[in-house]
């Protein structure tokens, strides 16, 4: 869903979610995670412009042939108007090791899980949200002065859907598809 309404919403329920996802395991309860809230126009404006330059270029030559294929049902390209047409972007971050920091663990699954739970918990505040992982995603940290120690992870843009939102027409795997039950 990339189609964001302007409606406003109670900003609690971005707080919600995130409280929900620090609640995820991590390695040695490290939580090497960290949450950057963007509401501020201008600097939306520079993570799509820094986001579309890295899908243009995935786009035009990053991406194999089939790859594109894979994508074309979802309607995506380069352009990525989302990312200042949502209310909220939330920028996670991996947190490495550092001098400031101890040494985390399991740092890719842990935030991963953590992101899990984030948009589970926007999803049942009746909020629409997806995950945007241009790649490279470096220009991030100089846009948002993160850290080196913090690497992206996603971008994820949170709002309501507007009214005429698309969806792309996709289905899912059955269950049945993707469990193997192993009984004794």
């Amino acid at each position: 869903m990339r189609d964001f309404s302007t409606e406003p919403f109670d900003e609690e329920l971005v707080h919600n979610a995130i409280t929900v996802a620090n609640l995820a395991p991590s390695g040695a309860n490290i939580q090497p995670w960290r949450f950057v809230v963007v509401r501020d126009a201008r600097l939306k404006e520079r993570i799509r412009r820094g986001a579309e330059d890295e899908e243009r270029a995935f786009y035009e030559s990053r991406a194999s042939r089939e790859w594109l294929a894979a994508l074309e049902p979802l309607g995506t390209d380069w352009r990525k108007p989302h990312l200042e047409a949502a209310p909220y972007l939330i920028v996670v971050f991996e947190e490495h090791r550092s001098s400031k920091t101890p040494k985390p663990y399991y740092v890719k699954e842990s935030v991963g899980i953590a992101v899990g739970f984030l948009l589970a918990a926007l999803h049942e505040a009746g909020l629409a949200a997806l995950t945007h992982t241009p790649s490279p995603m470096r220009f991030l940290n100089e846009i948002l002065e993160r850290p080196s120690w913090e690497r992206p992870f996603a971008v994820i843009p949170v709002g309501l859907p507007a009214p005429d939102a698309r969806v792309p027409d996709i289905t899912k795997k059955s269950a049945a598809e993707v469990t193997v039950w192993m009984d004794a």
